[in-house]
């Protein structure tokens, strides 16, 4: 892990450059032993970050960030690695290494993020609570950024329902902000979730890191619940980023004349975000049905090829799958894979669901 975390860490080189030079040198640690000339041959790089790359001996830093996540139950997962969430690897600026504490995402039920302004109403705070307690069935993952009003109330209102809550952080785990949610922080780390970020220790809670913090939490989820926000502010820039990942977007009305939900009513009236009203309206869009009325799963139907017979197995016994990973119980390539999903949802004895998801009908 000492090459991908430095990797991760040489100025200037961001997702995208990194992960061209992976695709160029074949792995972190070729990176570091590639010619100064050969670097500048990889797309993007040029002879000023191939010289910050052949330069770069900051690796004691490197040595004493391992040691603290070793002392601090801190993990780290770089990009190639099998257990790096599968949804935030699909952006293009995926972040090439993330450090948490605690659980990762549920690969098997769906994530959603709740955001909104932290200087949110009593009203917002209300139906925050009672949406995350009519999802409880559904048993999805929330995920938000422990931030005051909306944030909060989301992780809150989570742990209240026995519900998996992952927070976003802007900053690296030798702290949280804010202060007053230290003790929350923990709970969501005792009670299953965890703590995310792809900040190294030592890392402040400075302005320039939320940005990019709302797009980990953008990556993270198949769709994002806008409860309360002004026109203005990092729920905006979330929703927008969730809107170009191709993830669901959606937004409570804001009342007429009151600012704090002027943004939702933006994001609505810009067909970027669908109007949400009531839990009947996310289990809509989401492809939800209550537990009495989903069907039981089929027996293994006549006439699959072998390759059909693969794609059943690995959904049987299980709510959803990530096309990830069944290709990873199948072993069938990419191209392969995707043809006989689709030909098995024409023929109704698979449903696509959001985020690449899948489950028998």
């Amino acid at each position: 892990m000492l090459y991908e975390l430095a990797l991760s860490q040489i100025p200037l080189i961001g997702p995208v450059l990194a992960k061209n030079l992976l695709a160029y040198c074949g792995s972190a640690q070729s990176v570091f032993y590639t010619s100064y000339h050969k670097l500048q041959r990889v797309p993007g790089i040029g002879a000023k970050l191939a010289w910050n790359i052949s330069t770069y001996n900051d690796f004691s830093r490197i040595e004493e960030e391992l040691k603290f996540m070793q002392g601090n139950k801190i993990q780290a997962a770089f990009f190639s690695d099998e257990r790096y969430p599968y949804r935030l690897k699909q952006i293009p600026d995926a972040p090439i290494a993330i450090y948490y504490k605690g659980a990762l995402p549920s690969t098997s039920a769906p994530a959603i993020a709740i955001i909104g302004t932290r200087k949110c109403s009593l009203k917002a705070k209300e139906v925050t609570h009672q949406l995350i307690n009519d999802m409880a069935d559904f048993n999805p993952t929330i995920i938000s950024g422990l931030a005051f009003g909306i944030d909060a109330q989301a992780h809150k209102s989570a742990l209240q329902c026995n519900l998996q809550t992952i927070g976003v952080l802007g900053h690296g785990l030798d702290r949280i902000y804010p202060g007053q949610h230290v003790r929350l922080a923990e709970s969501m780390v005792e009670s299953g979730g965890g703590l995310f970020t792809e900040f190294m220790g030592g890392t402040a809670p400075d302005r320039e890191n939320f940005p990019k913090r709302n797009r980990i939490v953008a990556g993270l989820v198949d769709a994002i619940l806008v409860v309360e926000s002004p026109v203005k502010g990092g729920s905006i820039i979330t929703a927008n980023l969730a809107f170009d990942y191709d993830r669901e977007v959606m937004a409570i009305p804001g009342a007429i004349g009151d600012n704090r939900g002027k943004g939702c009513n933006w994001l609505i009236k810009q067909h970027k975000a669908h109007l949400v009203e009531s839990i009947e309206d996310i289990m809509h869009l989401m492809h939800w049905e209550p537990e009495a009325d989903k069907p039981s799963k089929r027996e293994m139907p006549l006439q699959l090829s072998m390759e059909e017979e693969l794609i059943f197995a690995a959904l049987k016994d299980v709510e959803a799958q990530h096309i990830d990973q069944i290709q990873r119980d199948t072993k069938l390539n990419s191209g392969t894979l995707s043809m006989l999903l689709l030909e098995l949802e024409f023929r109704k004895l698979v449903r696509a669901l959001p985020g690449k998801r899948f489950e028998l009908v």
